[in-house]
């Protein structure tokens, strides 16, 4: 297809393709395209990006297919760095170091072990922005919309997400500040506010503060820039992306080769006691 030839509607069915035998847009982007000593982004030429955008303007062309404004960028920007790293808090921590503790020739592997294990569990904040566009949608009074989230996330995850973490239980610093931060930049808008709504009534149905966590802020911020869920939860590991590869690097210079959990640190057998199969007869 030319640059000037006007594309045709998208097929999404393998079997509309097998059936007329016309594979000609089967693979179809509208990221990039490249050629001989020409490479267009978005349909920008890459050496603009590359002479003129910073890191984070050029991630969000290639997210969003148009150039962030200075507040677009500046509070994307926010987002990226508020996950900066907390011990050995996050279980993607856990997963990329006893990677690296084995595989200590490469940070690739260990990088995408800490990926894989950036989940609903450990803090992605793809699951609380649905909730809260879902939740910004309906439009409802506060009270209702707290009880309606309450009830539905019940019933799909037995929780809310977004809400709580293992060690602040009062407030979560990153949270604190990239809250402030995005108020500041005008960037905590209808769906930061909801977060705020469910944060109130959560602690005051369970009777005690149930902080919102870096997921659920992150969540919420972006989903006011109109991020994809999808693209959300991506950005929520690759944000925390740069604290994996600093302990990786610190886990194969200076940890421990081939880890493992012994007794003291916590293993513990809860099986059968010690039994023995019994001998059978030899058939004659």
């Amino acid at each position: 297809m030319t640059d000037t030839a006007k594309p045709r509607a998208r097929r999404h069915n393998v079997g509309e393709f097998v059936a007329s035998g016309d594979w000609s847009d089967y693979w179809t982007t509208a990221i990039s395209r490249a050629g001989e000593g020409r490479i267009l982004v978005r349909g920008y030429p890459v050496e603009e990006i590359i002479e003129r955008l910073s890191y984070t303007e050029a991630a969000f062309l290639v997210l969003r297919g148009e150039l962030p404004d200075a507040r677009e960028a500046a509070i994307f920007d926010l987002v990226l760095r508020s996950s900066v790293d907390q011990q050995f808090i996050s279980a993607a921590v856990g997963a990329a170091r006893f990677t690296a503790s084995a595989f200590p020739d490469s940070p690739v592997p260990a990088l995408a072990s800490g990926m894989l294990a950036s989940g609903s569990v450990t803090g992605s904040p793809q699951e609380p922005a649905e909730m809260l566009m879902e939740a910004v949608a309906w439009k409802l009074p506060q009270r209702e919309a707290c009880a309606r989230v309450a009830e539905l996330w019940a019933g799909r995850r037995g929780r809310v997400p977004g809400f709580g973490h293992p060690l602040h239980k009062t407030a979560e610093p990153r949270v604190v500040a990239l809250r402030r931060a995005a108020l500041a930049l005008d960037g905590w808008g209808a769906h930061g506010r909801m977060l705020d709504v469910l944060e109130a009534c959560l602690s005051e149905t369970k009777g005690r503060k149930i902080p919102a966590n870096l997921a659920g802020a992150q969540g919420a911020v972006l989903a006011d820039l109109g991020f994809d869920p999808l693209i959300i939860g991506g950005l929520g590991a690759l944000g925390y992306g740069m604290a994996l590869l600093a302990h990786i690097s610190e886990e194969i210079r200076d940890g421990v080769p081939l880890r493992i959990i012994p007794d003291a640190l916590g293993a513990r057998y809860d099986g059968p006691a010690e039994r023995h199969i019994p001998e059978r007869r030899t058939q004659r």
